[in-house]
């Protein structure tokens, strides 16, 4: 049968989960970009709280969310798929359900609310990519990872848009908000969990015994919790800089915004695909190459002062991006390529439990070091992120003990009639036998 281009996209998209693991994901990023950003906006104007005692509860939930990933990473180890991913979905219904119930302006329950989203937000990522993983191999897994956190960039964008739009509502508004939000995430639940995907998981090899160690991979951990600096830079960052250093117009701010998130969209997957023909950790370290240059460039740009300085920050930003874009690109698909099929899971917590503490730590680091001038700020982030990409580059790949084949503990995912490269250990296969799969 001719290989057409209808037959590469319904490939693609069964390699990225299937048609209705696809319109959930779709479902789940418009509903988190309805609520997640205005969060600290509800627990202040709906549910009357403070804003430190908002934003403290709102921390409080995401190093909780944390502290959940080991738990995570052993019940997909257990072979569980989709239904890690709708728990992650069906958590946060309980936690906006919590938000609507909140009218009084109780802390704890909305510190129990935020609670629960965190939970819920931590522990998607993990689930997701041990999904894809458990339905692609090699490269089209790397594609369908990078098509994922485009079409949630997407899904997220548009809702947001939705939800400002909507805002001129007021109190109202935001309550309504919160209950779309609340239906997106149940009916992707359900989506999610109706495509029935689950790993079979293979005897441990006579080798290593009756349990397999979980590798170490200190330095990747290590650095990715730098490059995730990069994720808060269009959003604390360059506003910080542009608004309180370079008395630019908060317009500019918006601007780096929207083109970070349009060139995320569009060029997620295109430059994943055109990268996939190099190593996966010489693309992560080229990502944190990038992300220096871009660095680098925005101290540049700073000292150009009132005038030119903010439009070239905002043209640096464009090569930041490239940078997020090479790195998001290659850091999930690189742990996932390394991590033994029976401890897929706990590795994948692990590397969400970096993203995580960066992406809780950048904030405080960017504004603690702003004050003290752009030498202080991008070049520490400089100096880091350089380091961190010399770290991925000099540590060695665990040894990964042998396996009955490809993808011999990650079976029944996909549907029948198509067929996908698999590049692990040089070979090829074809995609995944279909038993425990519902399409």
């Amino acid at each position: 049968m001719a290989i057409t281009g209808k037959t590469r996209y319904r490939a693609f998209v069964r390699a990225s989960g299937g048609p209705r693991y696809v319109v959930a994901l779709t479902v789940d990023a418009l509903g988190t970009g309805l609520l997640r950003p205005f969060l600290l906006l509800y627990g202040v104007t709906v549910s009357k709280l403070s804003a430190p005692v908002t934003g403290t509860a709102m921390t409080v939930g995401v190093v909780a969310g944390l502290l959940c990933m080991p738990a995570v990473g052993r019940w997909l180890d257990r072979g569980a798929r989709s239904t890690v991913v709708a728990a992650s979905m069906l958590v946060r219904v309980l936690g906006v359900v919590l938000l609507l119930a909140d009218s009084a302006g109780y802390a704890w329950l909305f510190a129990t609310a935020a609670l629960f989203l965190g939970i819920g937000n931590q522990a998607w990522p993990a689930a997701h990519a041990a999904l894809v993983a458990t339905v692609a191999d090699g490269r089209e897994r790397d594609a369908a990872l990078a098509a994922g956190r485009a079409l949630r960039n997407a899904g997220l964008g548009a809702g947001a848009l939705v939800a400002t739009a909507c805002l001129t509502g007021g109190v109202e508004a935001l309550r309504v908000l919160a209950v779309v939000t609340g239906l997106a995430y149940l009916v992707a639940a359900a989506l999610a969990w109706s495509v029935h995907v689950h790993a079979r998981q293979a005897p441990a090899p006579a080798e290593v015994g009756r349990r397999e160690s979980v590798p170490r991979m200190g330095a990747l951990l290590a650095a990715n919790v730098v490059y995730v600096f990069c994720l808060n830079v269009p959003e604390i960052a360059l506003p910080l800089i542009l608004v309180t250093q370079l008395h630019a117009s908060p317009v500019w701010s918006a601007a780096v915004f929207v083109a970070n998130t349009v060139l995320v969209v569009t060029l997620q997957i295109p430059v994943t695909v055109f990268l996939s023909r190099f190593p996966r950790r010489s693309v992560l370290a080229l990502g944190g190459v990038v992300l220096t240059v871009s660095y680098l460039g925005f101290l540049a740009a700073a000292s150009l002062g009132a005038g030119w300085g903010a439009p070239a920050v905002a043209a640096v930003s464009v090569v930041c991006t490239v940078g997020e874009i090479v790195y998001a690109g290659s850091a999930t698909a690189l742990v996932t390529a390394l991590a033994p099929d029976r401890v897929l899971g706990r590795v994948l917590a692990r590397f969400q439990l970096s993203t995580g503490f960066g992406l809780a730590v950048s904030p405080a680091a960017i504004t603690a070091l702003a004050p003290h001038g752009p030498a202080a700020l991008w070049g520490s982030l400089s100096a880091a992120t350089l380091l961190a990409a010399g770290a991925v580059v000099t540590e060695k790949d665990p040894v990964k003990p042998p396996s009955a084949g490809v993808s011999a503990a990650r079976a029944g995912s996909v549907p029948s009639g198509g067929s996908v490269a698999a590049s692990r250990g040089g070979t090829r296969s074809s995609i995944k036998d279909c038993s425990e799969w519902s399409p």
